[in-house]
């Protein structure tokens, strides 16, 4: 399967420290999911220059978009399933985030699921983001997973590769987060199924009018 880890930041500054702290916790689920034999590709939004003013993908002209965003539309579009990692903005998900997510049709991800994973430099691992992730994703189609992943202190668990710092119980933690990822896996496989036997033009998905979408 194809699996894609999002990272939900471009803060590549500090104060806070230590930076870039989801790439840390990006790096250690993409790690875990590895092991498991599957191709996973790590997206980074700060690799990723995305126009200003807001132009999302499916308003190019087919082949006249941006080539790091074509590139990033394309490894959405042939995954199997997402890992979204955020950090906690005002009891909301990563702006960053939703900006990059924002450039891309729900048609690319529909039929797919996600596991919504929020971490932080305090005590709450980002839960409160995790909330409004949750009716985000689904309007994109890529439905998450019951199981979510949350990191407190997460600057104490994981180094700067992604492994775990000495004296954290890296088998407890790798016993918590495989509860998510092995609900992303089961519902990728059964979600490829589907799609192979039912294809997904059944209802209309969101590819170049908002009237496309679902609602009044």
């Amino acid at each position: 399967m194809k699996y894609l880890v999002i990272v939900g930041s471009v803060r590549d500054s500090a104060p806070p420290r230590p930076k870039r702290l989801g790439l840390r916790v990006a790096m250690a689920l993409a790690a875990q999911l590895r092991s498991e034999a599957n191709e996973v590709t790590l997206v980074d939004p700060l690799e990723i220059p995305l126009e200003t003013p807001f132009k999302p993908h499916f308003s190019y002209a087919k082949g006249k978009a941006p080539r790091a965003l074509e590139e990033c539309a394309e490894a959405i579009e042939t995954a199997d399933g997402y890992v979204m990692v955020s950090p906690e903005y005002n009891h909301a998900m990563s702006p960053a985030l939703a900006n990059l997510l924002n450039h891309l049709g729900s048609s690319l991800f529909s039929y797919k699921p996600s596991v919504i994973a929020t971490y932080s430099a305090g005590q709450c691992g980002g839960t409160r983001a995790a909330v409004n992730m949750r009716t985000f994703l689904a309007e994109l189609g890529c439905l998450p997973v019951s199981a979510m992943i949350h990191v407190p202190k997460a600057h104490e668990v994981f180094d700067e590769e992604g492994g775990y710092l000495d004296g954290v119980d890296g088998a407890a933690w790798a016993s918590y987060t495989d509860r998510a990822l092995s609900q992303l896996e089961w519902w990728a496989t059964a979600a490829a199924y589907g799609r192979e036997k039912s294809g997904t033009d059944r209802l209309e998905a969101f590819t170049r009018n908002p009237s496309q979408r679902n609602a009044p």
